[in-house]
């Protein structure tokens, strides 16, 4: 699959654990490679869910300058 050539970390993450849930639920795993999956998908969960968090104190942040919606540099790393 080409990969896009814009993608943020949380997309990727989101995606891999998209696929990762689709193989899962298959039923076609030997239970050692579910507990690797699973264990790759709590990863990757909690990856989606700092970056949601960044966010969302990104957009608190702006929403209390006086009111006023100001760009500042997003650190995306």
């Amino acid at each position: 699959m080409p990969r896009k050539k814009s993608t943020t970390l949380f997309e990727d993450s989101l995606e891999e654990l998209e696929q990762l849930v689709e193989q899962m639920e298959k039923g076609e795993l030997s239970l050692e490679e579910s507990l690797k999956s699973f264990e790759k998908g709590v990863k990757l969960t909690n990856t989606c869910q700092k970056a949601l968090q960044e966010a969302e104190q990104k957009v608190q942040i702006l929403l209390e300058k006086n009111g006023q919606q100001t760009v500042e540099p997003f650190n995306n790393e």
